[in-house]
């Protein structure tokens, strides 16, 4: 017999291994194991976040019946909105609508320093890239070991050799 806190857990993601495998991401992970305890899921539009690069991301999202002029994508601070709001119905008479054209609104969190580099509308896919770029105060970089002073008679020398030159 399974008790209640197995079924909890059977029935969360972990989504543990996908942060350690990303660069960029982090936070965005944290956010949807967080979410889906707490918030109902509301799975439209359908989405892909892909690594494209060491330090390049992109978002594909399914938009079929929207045109670009009805897509709106604003980033502020670490916030990556898109927006679908349609123009209107058309006059046609639908005997069966599959294809969801409803209004839309997917936010999400992104990590430091990550920035959105371009977006492009093609067969219906939304395609948002992204990019990781770390300021050079914290890039790694190697810090040259120098050898402490030597005797005086090798300063001598080196002084001697850069005169004669």
């Amino acid at each position: 017999m399974l008790l209640k806190e197995d079924m909890a857990m059977r029935t969360s993601f972990d989504f543990s291994p996908l942060s350690r495998s990303s660069v960029g991401f982090d936070h965005l992970f944290d956010l949807l194991d967080s979410a889906s305890r707490t918030a109902p899921n509301d799975n439209w539009p359908p989405y892909d976040i892909m690594r494209v690069g060491e330090n390049e991301y992109r978002i594909a999202m399914s938009v079929a019946g929207f045109a670009p002029e009805e897509i709106t994508i604003t980033h502020e601070q670490q916030l990556l909105t898109v927006r679908g709001e349609t123009a209107g119905e058309n006059d046609a008479e639908y005997l069966y609508r599959g294809i969801a054209t409803r209004n839309f609104e997917r936010r999400f969190q992104l990590a430091d320093y990550v920035t959105v580099t371009g977006a492009k509308l093609a067969n219906g896919l939304l395609s948002i890239d992204l990019v990781r770029e770390l300021p050079e105060r914290m890039k790694p970089r190697r810090i040259e070991i120098h050898q402490a002073d030597t005797p005086t008679t090798t300063k001598k020398q080196i002084e001697g050799e850069k005169n004669a030159a």
